[in-house]
């Protein structure tokens, strides 16, 4: 395997094969890997383990709308039902079919989803098992003895 980066970031990485990968899928330059532009949407960091995804879906109602998650992919389509009665003089609000798919960490899940002024806000949470959290290791110490204290931060 050739990695354009250079062998070094993997002499010292273990468990980091499916990042490799994601970015070996962003350098063949597929159109799925590419960024969506359609409906505009912002990923907000609300706290140290809160997000917020927010699509803007103006002209689109609850039921036009579909969230999945399926492993750690977050899909949201949209999909109008066509119903325009009378003729635009000016249509300047875009509602055409459209589909996101966002990749997730192993730890975050979905909380909610919601539709406030015109915006799809969808709430992650990064829950981080308490097997992941930072620990002391006492050196010479077996199982039983290890120090379960959390670093300060």
């Amino acid at each position: 395997m050739a990695y354009a980066f250079g062998r070094n970031v993997l002499l010292n990485s273990v468990g980091f094969e499916r990042l490799i990968d994601a970015f070996q899928q962003l350098e063949t330059g597929d159109p799925a890997s590419r960024a969506q532009t359609y409906p505009p949407y912002n990923i907000v960091k609300q706290s140290e383990n809160n997000y917020l995804v927010e699509v803007a879906v103006a002209g689109f109602k609850q039921e036009d709308i579909d969230i999945t998650v399926e492993g750690n992919k977050l899909s949201i389509s949209g999909k109008v039902q066509a119903n325009a009665t009378g003729d635009y003089l000016h249509k300047g609000i875009a509602t055409r079919d459209f589909s996101h798919q966002f990749t997730l960490a192993e730890t975050v899940v979905v909380r909610a989803a919601d539709m406030v002024n015109g915006l799809l806000v969808i709430r992650l949470e990064n829950v981080i098992p308490e097997e992941k959290l930072s620990r002391k290791i006492l050196i010479g110490g077996t199982a039983k003895h290890m120090v379960d204290e959390r670093l300060a931060a």
